[in-house]
């Protein structure tokens, strides 16, 4: 027999290791891995080792989990036959002439992007590289640019086919489809937000958001044959979605015919052909892998806590606390927050969502106000998903952060664009509270598509 442990301390060896050696920059998927299995040997014997197979393989075997490369496919496809300049170009002349347009452009076309990409690096990286020079050359402020780019691209965590949502759904054993459905209007709601929040702050003071000169506008009549360039992409979401909301296929089969329907466009734009076939599919490969990889090591760590007798442990410990089922809830939301600083999001949803959804069904769908059991475990999914949105931009680790830094000029410092995160964290945040106070704002729709 191996080592006894009280399951205290092993808590805080098991994760206090884990943030060590994060912090010493190996790399998550291995961390998690290769510590479960150091712990599976001390606190176990030969046979215990038996749970990485047996935690492994229903991952290997899910059938949903095969949406996430497919989406990735379609987005690097769209990525790589240039839609997406294409995309910031045309709703860049569209709005330009307002004050503070092209932040509402960037916004507007990140969100656009979020529906067909689902993964963020992608989307903060490209309008860094496409809207970030666009603005600073007209002037802009630079804050209100690099937020304006980092808020947009975050929306892919929320807005369907968000790959984070598919993993979720796949771990706390929820329909991907509901989960899409539910974060909708979360997600055109924070948009929104973003809109009016650079809209009023360049409408307060212009030499935030200047519009671009009376010589770069164009006519109504050049704007219409500019949005029918757009058509071919914008069809392509509205039939991907359409067929998933509708219930005609499942999340996989729309990413299918999403994977096919890129293709299609890619054709259209007379950009199909070998090399960018061959980049898409590179891409695909790399991210896909790192997800998948990140899910084995995280799933057999928490196998092993869960084993351990953690589970009982943290429910005993928020318990204990006193808090009533709101208390715990805001307590779950803030550890996530300070989580989201600094570890990566599948990391954040495979280590705590096995351990929290339990907790939260254990409460009951009473204790919030809400109808059933299936509303309660789709609202917290939701609410997931808007608070790993933060863990986005929150300084010190925030990926966005991180993505933008690499594109934007050198003359920008760090604390700049820290600074411009800022009112868009706390804007983020708004729409966090007001989610967890009005369920409504996730459940409604799902329950009108599926009654």
């Amino acid at each position: 027999m191996g080592l006894e442990i009280e399951i205290g301390w092993l808590t805080l060896i098991m994760f206090g290791s884990l943030l060590l050696l994060l912090a010493a920059g190996l790399p998550l998927a291995f961390v998690t891995g290769g510590l479960a299995c150091v712990f599976l040997f001390l606190l176990g014997d030969a046979q215990t080792l038996n749970i990485v197979p047996s935690r492994i393989f229903p991952l290997m075997t899910d059938y949903q989990l095969s949406a996430i490369p497919l989406f990735i496919f379609m987005a690097a496809m769209l990525e790589r036959a240039g839609l997406i300049k294409e995309m910031f170009d045309v709703i860049y002349k569209l709005l330009g002439g307002l004050k503070g347009g092209l932040a509402s452009a960037t916004i507007i076309a990140s969100t656009i992007l979020a529906a067909m990409v689902g993964v963020i690096g992608a989307a903060v990286v490209t309008m860094g590289i496409i809207a970030l020079p666009a603005m600073l050359a007209r002037n802009y402020d630079p804050k209100i640019a690099m937020g304006s780019i980092m808020a947009g691209g975050t929306l892919g965590i929320l807005i369907p086919p968000s790959i984070l949502a598919i993993i979720y759904a796949v771990v706390a054993e929820q329909s991907v489809g509901e989960l899409f459905i539910g974060a909708v209007i979360p997600g055109l709601m924070l948009s929104g937000f973003y809109i009016l929040y650079v809209t009023v702050a360049s409408n307060l003071d212009p030499q935030k958001g200047p519009p671009i000169p009376v010589s770069e506008r164009i006519s109504f009549r050049e704007k219409l044959s500019l949005l029918q360039r757009m058509a071919a992409p914008i069809i392509l979401i509205l039939v991907v979605f359409s067929v998933l909301f509708s219930g005609a296929a499942t999340p996989v089969e729309a990413a299918g015919i999403g994977t096919f329907g890129a293709f299609i466009v890619a054709a259209l734009h007379r950009q199909l052909n070998w090399n960018t076939a061959r980049e898409a599919v590179i891409t695909t490969l790399k991210a896909s892998s790192m997800v998948i990889w990140i899910m084995f090591g995280a799933t057999i760590f928490v196998g092993l806590y869960v084993l351990e007798g953690g589970q009982t442990f943290v429910t005993e410990s928020l318990a204990a606390t006193g808090l009533g089922p709101w208390g715990i809830l805001i307590l779950m939301q803030i550890l996530l927050i300070i989580l989201g600083m600094f570890l990566d999001w599948v990391g954040i949803l495979l280590l705590c969502v096995p351990i929290f959804v339990p907790i939260i069904k254990g409460l009951g769908a009473a204790a919030f106000g809400l109808e059933s059991g299936g509303d309660l475990v789709l609202w917290f999914g939701v609410l997931y998903l808007v608070n790993m949105q933060m863990s986005f931009l929150s300084p010190p680790f925030g990926y966005a952060l991180f993505y933008l830094r690499g594109v934007a000029p050198d003359h920008i410092p760090m604390s700049d664009i820290f600074k411009a995160a800022l009112p868009f964290l706390g804007l983020q945040f708004l729409g966090l509270a007001l989610c967890m106070y009005f369920p409504q704002i996730i459940t409604w729709l799902p329950n009108l598509v599926y009654g």
